[in-house]
Parts: C-alpha cells; sequence; structure tokens
C-alpha cells in the first residue's frame, strides 16, 4: 500500500508508541485522526504536527466507553478512513494472586475488548474503501507466556487471534488485517520497576520510533504479520514448536522476576 493521502485512525495517539507512529505517518503523507482520553497531550502533538501538508484531528475519547466508540465511528465516517491502528494499550506487571481485579478487568477490555467492538464498528465503513488495513498492535507477549505478565499476555494473545481470525474472515473483501507484535519498548508503558527487571534479565529494548518504522514496513509490505526483535521473534518461534525449552529459560528466571514484581 501507498501511505500517501490515507486517512489514518490512530488509538493511543499521546502514548509514546502512539506519539512516534503519529509523526512517522504524517513522513509518509497521511492524514491523521488521534484518539486519546487526554486532551492535553493530543493537542501537543497536533501542534507538533502543524506545518505539515494535511489537516490532522483530535478526537478526545476513551475507547472503553460505548458513546465513545459510537463517536469515533461517526467521525471515521466522515472522514473516510481507509487505516485503522489499534495502538492503546495498558500493562501491569504483577504476580497475578496480588494484582488488582479492577485493573485486570481494565487491561482485559483495554488490549483486546475495545479494539475487538472498534474494528466490528469500523468494517462496513473501511470495506467501502478501495483499500484499507487494519493493524492491531500486540506484542512478543502474545505468543509468549512470561511470568509476571499473565493478564497482559492472555490480553495480547487474543488480540493475536482475534487478528489471525477476522483476517480470513475478511479475505474476500478489500480490507487488509495486520498484526505488529513490538518487544520490550522504551515508553511510559512501563514502570521503573519493569524498566529494571528488563536490565536485569537482559532483555532488549526498542525506541518507540523503530516501532513505528515497522509498522510502515508491515502497512507498505505484503506481510500480514511482524514480530519484532532478534532473539524475540527466534523465541516466538520455537515456544510454538518447543515449547518447554521457553518454559525451562523462564523459569530459571523466576527468582528474579519475582523479587522485582515484589517491590
Amino acid at each position: 500500500m501507498n501511505l500517501n493521502g490515507k486517512t489514518v485512525l490512530l488509538t493511543g495517539a499521546s502514548g509514546g508508541i502512539g506519539s512516534a507512529i503519529s509523526k512517522r505517518l504524517v513522513k509518509e503523507g497521511c492524514r491523521l485522526l488521534l484518539i486519546d482520553r487526554h486532551e492535553k497531550p493530543l493537542q501537543l502533538i497536533q501542534r507538533e504536527l502543524d506545518g505539515s501538508r494535511h489537516t490532522h484531528k483530535i478526537i478526545v475519547a476513551d475507547i472503553n466507553s460505548s458513546d465513545s466508540r459510537a463517536d469515533i465511528v461517526e467521525q471515521a465516517q466522515h472522514a473516510k478512513v481507509d487505516i485503522l491502528i489499534n495502538a492503546a494499550g495498558i500493562l501491569d506487571f504483577q504476580l497475578l494472586e496480588k494484582q488488582n481485579s479492577n485493573i485486570i478487568e481494565q487491561t482485559i477490555t483495554t488490549n483486546l475488548i475495545s479494539p475487538i467492538l472498534l474494528c466490528k464498528d469500523l468494517i462496513p465503513q473501511l470495506t467501502l474503501r478501495p483499500q484499507a488495513t487494519i493493524v492491531n498492535l500486540g506484542s512478543i507477549f502474545g505468543s509468549i507466556g512470561h511470568p509476571g505478565f499473565d493478564v497482559y499476555c492472555a490480553s495480547k494473545s487474543g488480540l493475536k487471534t482475534f487478528t489471525e481470525a477476522l483476517r480470513r474472515e475478511l479475505a474476500d473483501t478489500s480490507v487488509k488485517v495486520k498484526y505488529l507484535a513490538p518487544r520490550a519498548t522504551s515508553t511510559k508503558l512501563n514502570s521503573n520497576t519493569v524498566t529494571e527487571l528488563n536490565k536485569a534479565l537482559g532483555n532488549k529494548t526498542d525506541t518507540p520510533e523503530h516501532v513505528a518504522s515497522s509498522l510502515v514496513t508491515l502497512l507498505t509490505r505484503d506481510k500480514n504479520e511482524l514480530f519484532m526483535g532478534w532473539p524475540e521473534k527466534l523465541l516466538v518461534r520455537v515456544n510454538a514448536l518447543f515449547p518447554g525449552i521457553v518454559h525451562n529459560a523462564l523459569v530459571k528466571q523466576l527468582a528474579v522476576i519475582k523479587k522485582f514484581a515484589q517491590q
């Protein structure tokens, strides 16, 4: 797909990855509808994008609210959206038995249920476009169950298989459905504890700009999925074929993981 002139609806636009994606898409010639719950960060991004050849619109909305989703769908209709990018997400690092029940529900809703509902509501519009794409932002943890991230893993695993199913369901339409799985990324989504855990485990961390670049690669090439990072993308394959190998490797790190989870 040639991104020049395409209209993109981006959720989670004020986050670290979201803001990097918005800036990169503007360079590709896209017109943006930027969605987030927080108005001030959205306004800041909009000002940063001023001077590009297109006018970009912000929509202050909570994707977990049915009223907000209805507003998003209505404004997307007027804008004739070509691309939906579900980038909104939350992460909570905690052992399951200690995790707050409200956070569990919020994680599943934000990372899985709301993107599903947005896709459902926007499909009638997208199928009318000559070229349309849905991109769901998942995670390497959607393919590898990692201690301390149980609910986050569940939400992203659900998003991965939902994306796969929807891709097959819409195979006879003009809509392509894609999945991007970043590894650890340096954003405010990660608490200081998660950042220190990644250092202790020797996990590499990408920049939001690198994720944005990978997203453009996924959009512009004939690819359905893109898993980021080495050796993470290898571990995804190994875990699918020989899960015991990855299981044993993570169990060896369990003492370190639990130490940070209890901080």
